[in-house]
């Protein structure tokens, strides 16, 4: 379902792995890791379907990295964070579906600053709570009208990457281990993505994608509030 919509899937592992009991030292960097496979899978399928803006990625990228890492750094109750960050998503979610009505139709270029700005910010926090930042991004471009649909998919796939790539770079060199059995979940997730991310880019239209989208960003918005 994340790679669906060009996600990797941080929200739901982490609550996923606070149901089944997993350590907390282990979740962060194993969610990262799984996000490195599913999202850098999804990325791709949609990049060959042409849907990717390399200058949209670039400009939020540039400040997300270095401050993705920059939160890898810190180890925080992060409890409070993913319960604000569950609420807002509830919030972006029904603006991105026109609940709240969309006056304005056509995409709009966004500025340097913007990107600049939001990708900074973005990347800190997912770094901090240990997600690649899809599930802000990806409203957000639709909400702003950046990009379409499935423009938001390809660019939030590899934001997700590289954000996962510095946090997760973050965490190693805070001392963080990586447990072994990670792989095992890799190896399942891979199998899930490669699916997800090719009917998203070729088989949903639009329209599906948007409502696929929505319904990714409800579950990891109750997920983030429950656990």
């Amino acid at each position: 379902m994340y790679a669906a919509v060009g996600h990797g899937g941080a929200s739901g592992y982490l609550a996923l792995m606070t149901l089944f009991g997993f350590l907390p030292e282990t979740m962060k960097p194993t969610a990262l890791l799984l996000n490195l496979f599913v999202a850098g899978i999804a990325f791709i399928h949609y990049a060959r379907k042409g849907h990717f803006n390399k200058r949209l990625f670039i400009v939020f990228a540039i400040a997300s990295v270095p401050m993705a890492f920059l939160g890898g750094l810190i180890s925080v109750e992060t409890l409070w964070y993913r319960q604000i960050l569950g609420v807002l998503l509830i919030f972006a979610t029904l603006k991105m579906l026109n609940v709240f009505g969309n006056k304005q139709k056509e995409l709009s270029k966004i500025k340097v600053g913007q990107g600049l700005a939001s990708g900074g910010l973005i990347g800190f926090f997912s770094g901090l709570i240990g997600i690649g930042g899809g599930i802000i991004l990806s409203p957000l471009i639709l909400i702003m009208r950046w990009g379409t649909v499935k423009t938001a998919a390809a660019v939030s796939a590899l934001f997700i990457w590289v954000n996962s790539a510095a946090g997760l770079g973050g965490q190693l060199s805070s001392g963080v281990k990586i447990n072994p059995q990670a792989l095992i979940l890799v190896s399942i997730a891979l199998i899930g993505g490669f699916i997800g991310g090719y009917l998203g880019s070729s088989k949903l239209n639009t329209k599906g994608l948007r409502y696929m989208l929505a319904f990714v960003l409800v579950i990891a918005s109750i997920k983030l509030i429950l656990t």
